[in-house]
């Protein structure tokens, strides 16, 4: 390469051999098994009870088994190898299924809002015995499944997308309890469409927030745990660093973050220590206080950046 275009690579973990997510493919497989299982269940006691409570959770159920399946198939995708088309290969998948889980849970909290203020205007009978059996076993099938989600949830926007949907229905299934109760204690029918209301704006506000984590990473927003301006004052703390530009910081999918700088060196520095040794002490830098997994870095005599301005107009 030229004087001034010399490119340096730096990893600052070891390379993985997968996703985030794809760790927990097999509990995101039992975890859809009994979403299932218990959404039919749900469905039949929905009828016999006659119960909006347990039908919109059904319905939640239901979005969760589309969810978790496309989370599998996002893992699937995601974890196929790169080609000279896809460099990173297809680690996006992930995200864009997490986006869809989204999409999917405003839409059925929007439809279980709009059921429950139908039901209040049109009141119907609801068999509380019925409703808390089947509540009682979608509320442990829930919590099966959330325990088998709740460590990945941590690593995986997808996973997390998954996890959320089912914490979301596990409250839903402590509404219709609730509701059951009531309506076993006081006759008062009106706690059935009270308790789909309860799901639904469960199911609202925690779907936007991650909505607003899964967009960040499709606009290339900087991980959230990771500080630029720390990340320039480390670089530029380096001996013989002059400054540093085009520095930029994005997440590919979960657990793959990824950044990548113009750094200024003095140019006696370089001859002195070389470009392998500054290239070091750059990865080491950024490795002993960021999680960033992949970092490219390109060394530059000062004056460069005006160069290349001129050669990019």
């Amino acid at each position: 390469m030229g004087a001034g275009h010399d490119h340096g690579h730096a990893h600052t973990h070891a390379p993985t051999t997968g996703t985030a997510a794809a760790a927990y493919r097999g509990r995101l497989r039992v975890a859809l098994s009994i979403t299932l299982t218990v959404m039919v269940v749900q469905i039949v006691g929905g009828v016999l009870a006659d119960s909006l409570a347990l039908i919109a959770d059904a319905a939640h159920m239901a979005t969760d088994a589309v969810g978790l399946g496309m989370a599998l198939l996002a893992i699937h995708f995601a974890n196929r190898p790169a080609s000279t088309h896809r460099t990173f290969g297809y680690a996006r998948a992930e995200i864009l299924a997490a986006l869809a889980n989204c999409l999917l849970l405003l839409g059925v909290g929007g439809y279980v809002l709009y059921e429950a203020v139908q039901r209040f205007l049109t009141p119907a009978p609801t068999d509380g015995g019925l409703m808390l059996v089947f509540g009682a076993v979608g509320l442990v099938a829930n919590m099966i499944s959330l325990t088998l989600l709740m460590r990945g949830q941590a690593e995986s926007l997808n996973v997390r997308g998954a996890f959320l949907e089912v914490a979301a229905d596990a409250l839903g299934s402590v509404a219709v309890l609730i509701s059951a109760a009531v309506i076993l204690a006081t006759g008062w029918q009106a706690a059935d469409p009270v308790a789909s209301l309860v799901i639904g704006l469960m199911i609202v506000p925690r779907t936007l927030k991650l909505l607003r984590e899964t967009l960040d990473v499709l606009l290339e927003s900087a991980p959230r745990d990771v500080d630029m301006a720390e990340v320039r004052a480390h670089i530029l703390d380096l001996d013989g660093v002059e400054d540093v530009h085009d520095l930029h910081a994005w997440t590919i999918t979960s657990g793959m973050p990824v950044l990548s700088a113009h750094v200024v060196v003095r140019s006696d520095v370089l001859d002195a220590i070389g470009h392998e040794k500054m290239l070091h002490e750059l990865q080491g830098c950024l490795g002993d206080h960021f999680d960033v997994g992949h970092c490219t870095f390109q060394l530059e005599p000062g004056g460069h950046a005006e160069h290349e301005a001129r050669l990019c107009h």
